[in-house]
């Protein structure tokens, strides 16, 4: 059976009407990434902190896989895949996705501010000031803020090279180190990214540009491969 690997990032979840974090202005919802999503802003202000991810998971929590999730699941008929996301949300598992690597973390956990290895499942609850692990540590969100490790990278660098084919949806390709992984694949495997717009490649050969949304390109592309 032969691995797909499929890396995806804010275009995937955009489709479902979740919006992405970051807008053109560069804030998120209104805040400054150093105000949300950094490890010096969880010390200085835990409670706005909070009430943004809470915000977050709820958003997250409303909507629906779109036909672009749907498509990735059906892959799994004929092929060996799994998904490497910069995305927080848990629309890959809902839309039926059984291998999903979180580089980013998951909105719908939560871990002790003191012990990373005490994570708890919450789906779209929200967590207070007071709220604690187990080990009596406040509760934080289970995401990588800016400035910290990404504890999953090593895994994904790993699996990225096992790919036969290899695609990239809704995500730029700029911010490193996710940007580095599409180095790591194989020379001469079939490559196809999904995007409406040019990606931001520094070497385009090879690739094979679906130049749609995530929703439109990757049903159509999932049904050329099954039908292969």
């Amino acid at each position: 059976m032969k691995k797909i690997v499929v890396l995806t990032g804010a275009g995937m979840s955009a489709d479902s009407g979740l919006k992405t974090f970051r807008d053109s202005d560069g804030l998120w919802e209104g805040h400054d990434v150093t105000e949300v999503a950094t490890p010096r802003a969880w010390e200085r202000d835990k409670e706005l902190v909070l009430e943004f991810y809470n915000e977050r998971r709820q958003q997250a929590h409303t909507v629906d896989p779109n036909e672009g999730h749907k498509a990735l699941a059906r892959l799994e008929q004929q092929y060996d895949v799994t998904i490497i996301t910069q995305n927080v949300d848990s629309l890959h598992e809902r839309a039926g996705s059984t291998d999903v690597l979180h580089l980013h973390g998951q909105l719908s956990k939560v871990r002790s501010e003191d012990d990373p290895s005490l994570i708890y499942d919450i789906g779209g609850d929200t967590i207070e000031l007071g709220d604690t692990a187990e080990d009596g540590a406040q509760l934080r969100p289970h995401v990588v803020w800016f400035g910290e490790p990404v504890p999953n990278m090593k895994k994904a660098a790993d699996i990225v090279p096992e790919a036969d084919i290899l695609i990239v949806i809704g995500t730029s390709l700029v911010v490193y180190p996710a940007a580095g992984l599409v180095d790591l694949a194989t020379a001469g495997i079939s490559k196809y990214i999904i995007d409406p717009s040019t990606p931001e490649l520094r070497s385009f050969s090879g690739w094979e540009h679906i130049e749609q949304r995530a929703a439109k390109g990757t049903p159509e592309l999932v049904d050329n491969l099954l039908q292969n």
